[in-house]
This record gives structure tokens, sequence and C-alpha cells, in this order.
């Protein structure tokens, strides 16, 4: 897992770099300033690092084996996952209707190419999430001393949030804000 993370490091390091190697080179708009929301986008990113927060509760519970405890975090932490999903889908159809797309400029390309991966990576999570939850209804599968799977799944999760704080930060707020 620590190997596929670096690797994925290194991925998102990549689409961030060609993100900002083309930052400011439009011709033509739309640009950031026209079509972010940083309230809505704050909130989506609100629910997801409240969702690390839940990964944290659901991991705690079963470590203490108190599975009921456990399904109930892990069940928050993947609806706060499709909540964040669901933002960013509100988000890209907003930006469509305000003519930003993948087409349009070198900001469309690069913006819609690194949040759609990060949005496949959550999408990857959440389902990964959802198997842990219904598995946990299987007698045996996850219990306080069989937590692997739950273990490498957090690691996942929360790696996934580290990677939209550094999104959020270098793509929104410096789109947004001059002097960044």
């Amino acid at each position: 897992m620590w190997a596929f993370l670096g690797s994925d490091c290194l991925f998102f390091g990549a689409l961030i770099s060609t993100y900002l190697v083309h930052k400011g080179k439009n011709v033509v708009g739309p640009y950031p300033e026209d079509v972010f929301s940083i309230p809505v986008t704050s909130v989506s990113t609100f629910v997801l690092l409240m969702s690390s927060m839940s990964m944290v509760m659901a991991y705690a519970a079963l470590t203490r084996g108190n599975l009921k405890v456990f399904r109930i975090w892990l069940a928050a932490t993947t609806i706060m996952g499709m909540a964040f999903l669901a933002f960013q889908v509100f988000e890209f159809r907003d930006f469509a209707q305000h003519g930003l797309t993948p087409r349009t400029n070198l900001f469309g390309t690069t913006f819609f190419t690194l949040t759609g991966f990060h949005g496949a990576h959550v999408t990857i999570g959440v389902i990964w999430l959802l198997s842990l939850l219904f598995n946990s209804y299987r007698p045996g599968q996850v219990t306080a001393e069989r937590h692997l799977d739950v273990d490498l799944a957090a690691l996942y999760w929360h790696f996934v949030d580290i990677v939209w704080i550094v999104i959020f930060t270098v793509v929104y707020l410096f789109g947004v804000f001059e002097g960044f």
C-alpha cells in the first residue's frame, strides 16, 4: 500500500505541476475567478475532511471490538464521500454551464484532469468502504483481530483527503486570490 501511495503521490504531483505550469496562460476565458465558488467548494472540502474524522472513529470502534459503532461510522464516512462526489458533479455541471469544459482552454483541460482523477480516487474509496461495510455483516470477515483491510482502506482514504487539501489550496485558493 505504501508503494502504491508513493506512486500516487508522484502521479498527483505531476498533475498539480502541469496545472501550475499552465496556470495563467489562457488566451480565452472563462478563468478560475469566473467559475469558482469558494464557499461551495469549502463546504465540500469540509465534508471530505469530516469523513476522515469519521474514518478514525470507525477504526477506533473496530479496534475496541464494537462492530455496531464501526458500521455506523463507516456508513457515515461513505455517505460523506458520496456527498463530496455529488458536490463535484454539481460543480462540473455548473462550470460547463458557464462555458468551461476540458476543451475550452488550458485551465479547463488541466482543472478537469486533476480534479477528475481525484474524483475517481474518491469513487474507488467509496466502493472500497461499501465493500467493507457489507463484509462486516458476514461473520468473521471484519473483526477487531482481523482488520488489515480496514487499516489499508483508512490509509487510502486519508491519502485521498490530504491530496484534496493540496488541490483545494493550489487550484481553488491560489486560483482566485491574487498574489498567490
